[in-house]
Parts: C-alpha cells; structure tokens; sequence
C-alpha cells in the first residue's frame, strides 16, 4: 500500500510517498480501506517541528488522525458483519495511507445519508466543534463572533450557531471566504484584513469564537460584550490571543482556551457520534474546499500553511 512518511522535520516537501506492506488486523482490529483522509492545520506545526513541545511525535512517522473508508479485513474476536461497512476509524498517527489498521473499538459506521467526504471532514473539526459549542453555553438570541468563519471547523460553528438561534457575525479575510459565511447563514461578515475590522462591533458580542489568535484575536476579545465568553482555541497566525485576564475579570468575561477543548479518547469517540448523527440530521454539512490526491500530501500541507485553502482539506488515498 501507498503511504506518506515524515523522516525529519522540515517543510512540505518531507512528505514522502513509499510503498509499505499491507497491514494486518489483530483479533480486536479491522483495516479500512481509505477513501478520504483527514488533515488538519495542527499537522503542519507538527511536521515543521514547531509544536514539539506539545506533542512528542518524533519522525519517522506516518501523519493523519484518520478518516473514512470501507472495512475490508478484521480480526478474528471481531464480528464478521463489519466487513463491507462504511465507517469513520480514528487513530493517534497513521491515516495517510491507502489502508488504516485500527481497533474496532475506535472505528464508527458512517451514517445513511453521510458521503466518505463529509465524514472524514467530520473526524477533527465536527468533535472539536461540538465540544466547543458544548463548552460555551450558547443561548438562542446571543450574538456570536466567530472568527476564522471559513475554516472546516468555522463553518460547522456557523452551522450549529444558527441552528441554535444566535445571531452570527462570521469573521474571515477576503471576498472569497466572506460570500461562504454568509452561503452558510452568517448575518453579519467583517474582513479581518481591515486594522478597523471589528470596530464596529466593540463590545456587543455575547459570544466570541476566536480560531486566529494574536492581533486579529486581540481585536475580537475587545468586541466580547460585558459578561460574555471569549474563546482562545486558534493559532493560525502563529500564538493563541493572550487576553488581559484582569480586563476580562473587570468586564466579568469568562475565558476559554484550547486546555478547555481537550478530551479523552473516549469522549472524542463520542463527540464523534454526535457530529455523524447531525450530518445525518442536517445539521451539520461539511464544506470541502479542495482535495488532493494522497501522494500530494506536500502541496496539500503548504496550501494550509499559506492560507490558500477554503474550509475543509482532504487526501484522497
């Protein structure tokens, strides 16, 4: 089978595709046959070895948390009526590849109704998502601010903000990205690209979503109403916004981080039945922007770096 190796760190181009042998299930394990791989901005961190001293994946390594396929093998404790089912498998590192061993444990059926795509787009931003959404106590008639709106995540926060009834403000950079928050509902969009973005809106946001972090989060903790929750979770522009925790205590806001959206294995697994059962439900749509195919891993992860990428990203093994 065809998989994608980080030797060392660097850039993208350490993504190399080889030839590996074909896993084989253990008692307790199936092998899905990958139709769409997930990707995730945090991946790129990782392989740069930026984010050594939040994870302690050392090279030679395969990437990818998984993603979405056809059960084709398992093991001999696992029952036989899993091969041929559509499921979603889950692992630490591993998915860039044509075929993920896994235990069946940590393997989910992908609903009716639900394409391999929207899936896998599912696996990391639809869990993320719903424990953010869980986590921030969103009212009907709040206004929420999300920023970063197009990312694969952003737009399932429009989604499930809207189906709760807020009032949403989608915050993203250029005409592109502005007309796909407001296909998605947003009621107000803002380019952040503007230094006056969020001038407007100071102070009026019950809710802020932040998936950016350092100036551009900064200009949206201002715009947290009195009382309000704001969220740090992103980074994409290189650190998580550092709010002054004594404003935020003097204007009774409550802050959230990405410490708030860690879970446990188990508790993903969950989430990741909620967010499959809302795709179902329609709820939830994923968006993917692009795809590419598994041996372009490399120009996929530098998409993501520059931000040249709409919503979601996937591989297609």
């Amino acid at each position: 089978m065809r998989v994608i190796e980080v030797n060392e760190f660097g850039g993208p181009k350490v993504l190399e595709p080889r030839e590996a042998p074909d896993p084989v299930p253990g008692p307790d394990e199936v092998v899905v046959a990958m139709a769409a791989a997930d990707t995730m901005f945090v991946e790129t961190r990782i392989r740069s070895g930026m984010a050594r001293q939040y994870f302690d994946t050392t090279p030679p390594y395969v990437p990818g948390g998984g993603g979405a396929g056809e059960v084709i093998a398992a093991g001999r404790n696992v029952d036989p009526a899993w091969i041929g089912r559509r499921a979603m498998v889950a692992v630490a590192n591993g998915g860039y590849a044509d075929r993920v061993v896994a235990p069946v444990d940590d393997v989910r059926p992908i609903p009716d109704g639900v394409g391999f795509h929207e899936a896998a787009a599912l696996l990391h931003d639809g869990v993320t998502a719903l424990r953010l959404f869980d986590r921030t106590e969103i009212a009907p008639g709040a206004t929420v601010l999300i920023v970063g709106a197009t990312g694969g995540m952003g737009v399932l926060l429009i989604q499930l903000a809207k189906a709760q009834g807020a009032h949403v403000i989608a915050a993203a950079r250029g005409t592109q990205k502005l007309e796909l928050a407001r296909e998605q509902g947003a009621d107000t969009v803002l380019d952040y690209s503007s230094p006056t973005w969020a001038d407007e809106i100071h102070g009026t946001a019950d809710v802020v979503l932040d998936g950016v972090g350092d100036k551009i989060g900064l200009a949206a903790f201002a715009a947290t109403a009195n009382g309000g929750t704001f969220s740090a979770h992103g980074s994409t522009l290189g650190g998580f916004t550092a709010a002054d925790q004594q404003e935020a205590e003097r204007r009774n806001i409550t802050l959230r981080g990405i410490q708030d959206l860690q879970v446990s294995w188990d508790e993903r697994l969950n989430l990741l039945e909620r967010a499959l059962q809302k795709a179902a439900e329609g709820i939830l749509t994923p968006v993917i922007g692009q795809t590419y195919p598994l041996d372009q891993a490399a120009e996929a992860h530098k998409a993501i770096e520059t931000r040249t990428v709409l919503a979601k990203t996937l591989l297609l093994p």
